[in-house]
């Protein structure tokens, strides 16, 4: 009879201190569920309430009963990230794919992107229609076109350079532009590689001034530390870093400079493509251990940001365009793009690798390590059209090679969260998964952090409060293949 006292007494002593049921109108509830924050990593069981496009609340789901009216998700065995970022994308290298790019990036859990060029008006347009709608599309973030020099190399002049760029031929039209785009209202500048030690000066020199990142390729007329102490915030490609890192870069980039002199006028990207052939692979064969040692402890120091590319940068030896669920992808592509790329890329499938091109691809993996050891933040992005990277699946194989290159799974999920929020000064909008901050979020089937490939077993994507969950996103696709 006690002990059956005793079990009364615990059954009520419970039922006082269970929570009593919980209503939250006009929100989104999605109960146990594991959330990964990009610092502190995996928290199991919670409960994350969605209102009004932010995140309302989280708790601990043992802390909370929510009624069934609730507008409930129920998130048991499943994971939530993020929305990711890609971090290098060009909207107008192909025109007639900008319309699909989209919905092809939302489908992937892409839910921020930074265009890093393209001819300003087009740009500004998509940036203006993702804001005038925020739920149905990703959040854009733009440069305006390419800031080059008089021999720009994305001119126009056939199908792989497009108009990307513009022509600066002295100070004066440096600085006139550099305060358009800033009229305009550019979120960072895109600094190019035909750019003189002079301009590419004045406009870090201006982009500081009026509060704006710049971004870019090292100039073929400069070295890796004077970009970077002269302003450079951030590296796409990790472009021409390896001219710098040579034993014999004094005379590498003394070789550079009369190159570009003596062929002043010429095609911008012949005369480029002459000074890879001629230099990257002798840079490499002279890598020299301390000079590259020196160059990080100044890119650390300066925090220049990293945007390695692995997957473009590596794409000719890798090749991994060549994958059958990498091609499955192309059927998403307006049908014209789709067919050019799966006959471009089956051409390729049998195409013999460069010794070079193999050694190239290693150092570039291997410098990304050294790069991360170097604590230098890194954003993942992927060039996304150019060299057959499907807009959104192309950034899930960015993150497999930053893990592969050395990065932690969690570390990898970072370059695309939180890192790109800190680089635009966001991290309190966006980013993790905290209150106040911007429902971007993805719902993932599997662990990301136990294998980095799950990221793209994707349950459903919510957009600024907008839940798409499986079936929505499949709509999406199926109507982008129906084009």
């Amino acid at each position: 009879m006690k002990n059956l006292v005793k079990l009364y007494i615990a059954i009520l002593f419970l039922a006082a201190y269970r929570p009593a049921e919980v209503v939250f109108e006009d929100t989104l509830c999605i109960e146990n569920i594991s959330t990964i924050d990009p610092e502190a990593g995996l928290i199991e069981n919670q409960t994350v309430i969605i209102k009004s496009g932010k995140i309302y609340k989280v708790f601990s789901s043992n802390e909370i009963r929510l009624a069934k009216n609730n507008k409930i998700i129920d998130g048991t065995g499943k994971y939530l990230i993020p929305g990711l970022w890609d971090a290098h994308v060009h909207f107008a290298y192909i025109e007639d794919l900008a319309p699909s790019m989209f919905a092809l990036f939302l489908s992937y859990g892409i839910t921020s992107v930074r265009d890093t060029g393209g001819e300003i008006e087009f740009v500004k347009s998509l940036k203006e229609k993702a804001m005038n709608n925020p739920t149905d599309a990703p959040r854009v973030m733009i440069a305006g076109p390419l800031l080059d020099g008089i021999s720009n190399v994305y001119d126009g002049s056939d199908n792989n350079h497009p108009p990307l760029s513009v022509r600066l031929a002295s100070l004066e039209e440096v600085a006139k532009y550099v305060n358009k785009l800033d009229s305009i209202g550019v979120d960072f500048l895109k600094a190019y590689e035909m750019l003189s030690l002079e301009q590419f000066i004045m406009i870090a020199q201006m982009a500081k001034e009026k509060g704006l990142k710049v971004t870019g390729h090292i100039p073929l007329s400069m070295d890796v530390i004077s970009a970077s102490n002269a302003g450079l915030s951030s590296m796409e490609h990790m472009r021409n870093l390896e001219l710098s890192c040579a034993s014999n870069a004094d005379e590498l980039l003394k070789q550079r400079r009369e190159i570009l002199t003596t062929g002043e006028g010429d095609p911008g990207s012949l005369l480029r493509l002459l000074i890879y052939q001629d230099q990257r692979e002798v840079a490499i064969q002279n890598y020299d251990k301390n000079k590259a040692n020196e160059i990080l402890q100044v890119l650390a120091k300066n925090q220049t940001w990293q945007i390695p590319t692995l997957v473009l940068s590596t794409a000719s030896s890798e090749k991994y365009f060549t994958y059958p669920e990498w091609q499955e992808s192309f059927k998403y592509l307006p049908d014209s793009i789709g067919q050019q790329w799966k006959k471009n890329t089956d051409a390729m499938k049998d195409g013999k690798v460069t010794p070079f091109r193999q050694q190239y691809s290693r150092w570039l993996f291997d410098m990304v390590k050294k790069i991360h050891q170097a604590d230098i933040d890194i954003m993942a992005g992927t060039d996304c059209p150019i060299f057959y990277m499907t807009p959104g699946y192309s950034l899930h194989q960015e993150l497999i090679m930053l893990v592969e290159a050395g990065l932690s799974p969690l570390d990898a999920l970072k370059t695309a969260t939180l890192n790109p929020a800190k680089y635009f000064n966001l991290e309190n909008e966006l980013g993790s998964i905290q209150e106040n901050k911007w429902a971007d979020l993805v719902i993932l089937d599997a662990n990301p952090l136990e294998d980095i490939r799950n990221t793209q077993r994707i349950n459903a994507v919510i957009k600024q409060g907008k839940y798409y969950d499986r079936k929505k996103i499949d709509q999406l696709l199926a109507h982008l293949s129906e084009k």
